[in-house]
């Protein structure tokens, strides 16, 4: 008879709990009316922004990651996280390309989280065989890359060194102007904007700093709330909308573009407020991570009513940080801005946290960011939200007076996802349990392309989720207008 001494069987009954426990919480995937069709592991490291460009005859996925450092099986050397490119034409069978390495830190103190791509055809001044990405270098930096070849991408230059709080970056590929998020040492917040004409990417040219009233240099007073990021309608818009904190204090600032780039620079209070619409302060417990513009969108309930069936909205998008609830829910927001100077709340939405038991789940839940792209598949009639533990779902937002949900996808955990970790200096203030301790996906950004692909990428390692519409949901899109 075959002994075993109590050690043995102690690591045995251990191995045996641990691989228990590991299937109980990697469950299957949770769908409605969504299915997955492709993935990548991204080297398991933590993701931010994906961005999908067509370039030629492919489809590249460029993804921002947070910090850390991974093997790269490319090069079988440890890097720092920085920036994952890969081939997604056959969405079916990603293809790793090339890795970046980033800046060295942990979350958001590394690792290269924003990322744009352009391409040379559009930008005015840019070599137009070209295909050009902008991304942050961790915390203080900004640098343009050649990514024509997306397997040899090169460095062209870097903007901005010695900085702060470096993160959700916008460029308009049509202009070349680019509103940074940076973080000025002379100004009193470590995120403002600075903005750039980067027509010709490998000469960035200065053009202004811009934040609130009380953030810039010499001021006296409470800081307000930092910028989290932008987004420009162009030229012909004429509009960029400013989105402030993430789950506090939120800011929705609208503001005219030409007088943002053209008028007076020094960042006098006359000066910074000048260019400025409106201004939405939200409450205390509410952020505006992403506040994606909505223009034009014909309301068929309006349709017999002598004024307002067209009408212009904002979508404000929160961030949830703690883990377990332990703050506000983080939301959508449908902001009505038809009349510019007098913007307001109309329609909000979120996850039932009774649908999943979310709140004990383990992770974030709350909402953290919409797409932002403009594909004519889904653009005015479906948006899709980052929700943490509650994976992503897919919104009708034909009405966006009453957003409703259509579509829903929660990958399930497998061996590369980790517990989030709490953040630092949290631990002893807010009430944490033993959810906290566990593993959970993280759905943490999404985008689309203009085929009609769905893109999620985990912050807790789980990799990156390729996905399409199903039943009821699918028919709602425009897939006449789809790529090919």
């Amino acid at each position: 008879m075959m002994r075993i001494d109590l050690k043995t069987g102690l690591l045995a009954f251990s191995a045996l709990l641990c691989a228990t426990t590991f299937a109980q919480e990697s469950s299957k995937p949770e769908a409605s009316n969504m299915k997955l069709v492709g993935y990548s592991d991204l080297q398991a490291r933590t993701a931010y922004q994906p961005v999908i460009q067509k370039q030629g005859d492919r489809w590249i996925a460029y993804i921002g990651h947070h910090g850390d450092k991974k093997l790269n099986p490319l090069t079988q050397k440890m890097e720092d996280n920085g920036t994952s490119i890969i081939d997604v034409t056959d969405p079916k069978k990603p293809k790793y390309l090339s890795h970046l390495p980033g800046e060295e830190g942990k979350a958001e103190q590394g690792g290269a989280q924003m990322v744009r791509v352009c391409r040379g055809a559009d930008l005015p001044k840019a070599d137009k065989s070209k295909y050009y990405m902008l991304r942050v270098f961790g915390n203080q930096a900004h640098e343009v890359w050649d990514v024509s070849e997306p397997a040899q991408p090169t460095l062209l230059t870097t903007i901005g060194k010695g900085l702060k709080g470096t993160h959700k970056n916008f460029w308009e590929c049509d202009t070349g102007i680019a509103y940074l998020v940076s973080g000025n040492p002379q100004w009193r917040t470590n995120r403002m904007t600075q903005i750039y004409d980067l027509s010709d990417p490998a000469k960035p040219v200065f053009i202004r700093d811009f934040g609130l009233i009380g953030q810039q240099p010499g001021a006296g007073g409470a800081v307000p709330i930092s910028l989290h990021g932008a987004i420009s309608t162009g030229p012909k818009g004429n509009r960029v909308f400013f989105g402030y904190g993430t789950n506090t204090e939120g800011v929705l600032q609208i503001v005219d573009r030409d007088k943002l780039l053209n008028g007076p620079k020094e960042p006098t209070p006359e000066n910074l407020l000048a260019p400025q619409i409106a201004r939405l302060d939200m409450p205390p417990m509410h952020g505006a991570h992403t506040a994606f513009p909505l223009l034009g969108m014909d309301v068929p309930e309006f349709s017999k009513n002598l004024l307002g069936r067209v009408r212009d909205f904002i979508v404000v998008t929160d961030e949830a940080i703690q883990k377990e609830c332990l703050e506000g829910r983080q939301m959508v927001w449908f902001v009505d801005i038809t009349t510019e100077t007098k913007p307001f709340g109309v329609a909000s939405w979120t996850v039932p946290e009774k649908s999943g038991d979310f709140c004990s789940r383990g992770g974030r839940f709350g909402t953290h960011s919409s797409n932002e792209s403009t594909a004519a598949v889904f653009h005015k009639r479906i948006m899709f939200f980052a929700h943490f533990n509650a994976g992503v779902r897919a919104l009708d937002i034909r009405d966006p007076f009453s957003p409703k949900e259509i579509a829903s996808y929660i990958p399930a955990m497998n061996a590369n996802t980790v517990v989030l970790e709490t953040p630092a200096g949290q631990a002893a203030k807010l009430p944490y349990t033993a959810a906290a301790t566990k593993r959970a996906i993280q759905t943490n950004n999404v985008e689309v392309d203009e085929r009609g692909y769905i893109y999620i990428v985990d912050r807790a390692n789980t990799g990156m989720h390729i996905l399409e519409l199903t039943g009821k949901a699918k028919a709602i899109a425009n897939w006449k207008d789809a790529a090919k």
